[in-house]
């Protein structure tokens, strides 16, 4: 535990939000006129001019400076998948010697990190290198405390210097202004009065503590953020123990420090909670809207692997860490919000309120059913080939569950069958209200991928280790595309209920295919969602090629969110950056099996032989089959692994020496991925036969359960 920190020497309610320059800070230090200004520009409403910029840099200056502050970056997220940053002093030298600490409106409002070394997939040259940061007024500046020191940082856009987004933002805010215009031509049609309309997420963070000295004698894990070697505990999460248990000591003093850090920034960490696996943990925030959310899950994850090391543990964000039991994801909590406080997915108590509910639910179902390839895509590592349809992970079929009593509800609206409404009458859309519903209109579905929980959907389908950016955008976008269909009609219909009404029952009949509401582990779904029809994609070589077809190219370009070329350019970082991982991964499976299984399996097999020798020598007639026995499965186990590494290594260099991309990719999963299978299944083997303290490395029940 940090000894350094005073828990107490502050309440909470100072404590929160103390590191955030956060919309009351800015209500405070800005005048009232351009603190008036930038409410606008957040909203949408104005451009952001370099007066109002050179205020709000000046007091934002000060405010980090008073916090101890010497530099600000521009924080912005490339297509890694994590953060980066360039600092800058604000030191200004002067004539005499001295220096004045100056932040201008421009350096607040543009930057230009050149960054020419992240990937672009062909969106620039390195000799044409230009890439610039833009602010993103919505979501809060912060103050990072470490080693460095204390750092302004604000959170940015990176486009290039064609206006190419270079990054995972600049797609989201494109997708939350599609979502934005199109829920707002369907709030104006139903005649509700709204200005702004905003996805809001809270994504739920699942991770791994193990402790740092036994992460650091493995370096499969220190290189590649998974086990490539592990035989499975004699207990692991079978029993179901663990899950929401009592927290161990040691996990509960780094999430008391982590829970501090991340209130200081203004991040409302609000649940915390043991999960299936041994030592598996999540961490659940409060809603924020898409950008700010996104923002935040980052700032959630570099503060987890920060934070762990000061108390002796390393926080591990990777899909599978350990093959045979629970792996981690996001739980992505989706909704829609207006300015004026309405939650478009959340049932009313009015007719009115329901019709809207029951529009925007439609509409969601069947951005999911025709954009449900577009949506895995966005889901897809290589870590999460590993978790999807694995243990407590909903399957590669992406399918919605809704609850029995709003399936029904919406069924017997398609079969014409009367439903008794909230007021005991038979339910007219618009007329009259739905049947009183629990708050929790359902129960969690843990095997669904996009689950509906009362008031929003949860699409649990998203890596842990991920940009939560992706796959809200082509959330975002495929919403935004069918509720302007919806807008279309309705703008025209001079019977707004009937046609709402129409809308409902012909969307839900079209798509309700997508709907299950029972067990998605099961070998039955599987075969159910084939005859349905529904796209069952496992890989992510597969998935990707999805986000280059004319229906998501067609999806994008039209709302606005990424041109062809910006599609494309992703989907060739995406397939190098797995190309990338099953490399390394390969690679240091080679070297655990070269460097130090084998070595291992040589010392036993050596005491073996040296024993069997020394009873026949001591007593001819010692029977020393067992002895003799264990010795030829050691030897077959050693053989066949260091045959299959030889296999391995082979196919390391074919898929290195591949120049197209997608080619390489597919080598990489159709042959290295599944070459590295076989060495594992010998290399666990010999774990099973060589005594534990000659194992070269910590195991599974080393790493799982000792914290």
């Amino acid at each position: 535990m940090n000894d350094t920190i005073d828990y107490s020497a502050q309440p909470l309610h100072e404590i929160y939000g103390s590191n955030c320059f956060s919309d009351a800070e800015m209500r405070t230090r800005l005048p009232k006129s351009i603190y008036k200004e930038v409410k606008l520009v957040q909203e949408g409403k104005k451009a952001l001019t370099l007066a109002v910029a050179e205020v709000v840099a000046s007091s934002m200056k000060d405010w980090a400076i008073e916090k101890g502050a010497t530099h600000y970056t521009h924080w912005f997220q490339p297509l890694t998948g994590s953060t980066a940053e360039k600092h800058d002093s604000f030191i200004s030298p002067m004539a005499d010697g001295k220096v004045m600490m100056e932040f201008s409106g421009k350096e607040l409002i543009k930057g230009e990190p050149d960054a020419s070394s992240f990937p672009s997939g062909g969106l620039r040259a390195t000799f044409e290198a230009r890439g610039y940061t833009a602010w993103d007024t919505t979501s809060p500046a912060f103050v990072r405390e470490d080693n460095s020191g204390v750092t302004l940082c604000i959170p940015t856009a990176f486009v290039s210097y064609n206006g190419e987004a270079l990054d995972k933002k600049v797609p989201l805010l494109r997708s939350m202004d599609a979502l934005n215009s199109q829920a707002l031509r369907v709030l104006a049609a139903l005649g509700v009065e709204a200005g702004k309309v905003t996805p809001t997420i809270g994504p739920e963070q699942e991770y791994f503590l193990v402790r740092e000295d036994l992460f650091e004698k493995r370096s499969d894990l220190m290189l590649s953020g998974r086990t490539v070697f592990g035989a499975m505990s004699a207990k692991g999460q079978e029993m179901d123990d663990h899950y929401f248990g009592s927290i161990k000591e040691s996990a509960a003093s780094f999430m008391k420090e982590l829970n501090y850090e991340l209130w200081k920034l203004g991040i409302s960490a609000k649940t915390q909670h043991n999960e299936v696996a041994p030592n598996q943990f999540e961490l659940a925030p409060i809603f924020d809207s898409a950008n700010v959310a996104t923002d935040r899950n980052q700032l959630v994850m570099a503060s987890m692997i920060k934070i762990a090391k000061r108390h002796g543990l390393v926080a591990l964000l990777h899909e599978k860490p350990f093959a045979g039991v629970n792996g981690s994801g996001k739980h992505n909590n989706w909704s829609m919000s207006t300015d004026t406080g309405l939650n478009l997915l959340e049932p009313g108590d009015s007719p009115q309120d329901n019709a809207q509910f029951l529009l925007f639910l439609v509409a969601v179902i069947k951005a999911v059913d025709v954009y449900s390839s577009i949506l895995r895509a966005t889901a897809a590592n290589a870590g999460n080939d590993h978790r999807l349809g694995a243990n407590e992970a909903p399957p590669a079929i992406i399918s919605i569950f809704l609850g029995d009593q709003l399936e029904n509800i919406l069924q017997s609206l398609v079969d014409c069958k009367p439903i008794e409404s909230a007021c005991g009458e038979v339910l007219e859309i618009g007329r009259t209200s739905l049947p009183n519903l629990p708050k929790d209109l359902t129960d969690r579905n843990r095997t669904s991928p996009f689950a509906f929980t009362g008031n929003k959907f949860e699409f649990r389908m998203v890596p842990s280790s991920l940009s939560i950016a992706g796959p809200n955008t082509a959330l975002n976008t495929a919403v935004a595309e069918i509720l302007s269909g919806f807008a279309d009609r309705l703008e025209k219909a001079a019977d707004k209920n009937a046609e709402i009404t129409a809308i409902v029952k012909e969307t839900y009949k079209a798509h309700k295919k997508v709907i299950f509401n029972g067990n998605g582990y099961s070998e039955e779904w599987v075969e159910e969602a084939e005859k349905r029809g529904l796209p069952n994609i496992k890989s992510t070589i597969e998935a990707l090629a999805v986000l280059e077809s004319p229906e998501s190219i067609k999806l994008f370009s039209k709302n606005g969110v990424f041109s062809k070329e910006e599609l494309e350019s992703r989907v060739e970082i995406y397939l190098e950056a797995y190309s990338m991982q099953i490399n390394v991964e390969a690679k240091v499976m080679v070297e655990m099996a070269e460097k130090q299984i084998y070595a291992a399996a040589a010392r036993y097999g050596r005491a073996l032989s040296e024993t069997i020798l020394k009873a026949k020598e001591a007593v001819s007639s010692f029977n020393t089959s067992a002895y003799e026995k264990t010795l030829l499965k050691l030897s077959a186990n050693v053989n066949g692994m260091m045959e299959k590494v030889e296999e391995l290594k082979a196919l390391i260099a074919k898929a290195g020496g591949e120049d197209e991309v997608a080619k390489a990719a597919s080598i990489f999963r159709k042959e290295v991925f599944v070459k590295m299978g076989e060495v594992r299944g010998y290399g666990d083997a010999l774990e099973e036969i060589i005594p534990k303290d000659e194992w070269p490395f910590p195991s599974y029940e080393d790493l799982l359960f000792r914290l």
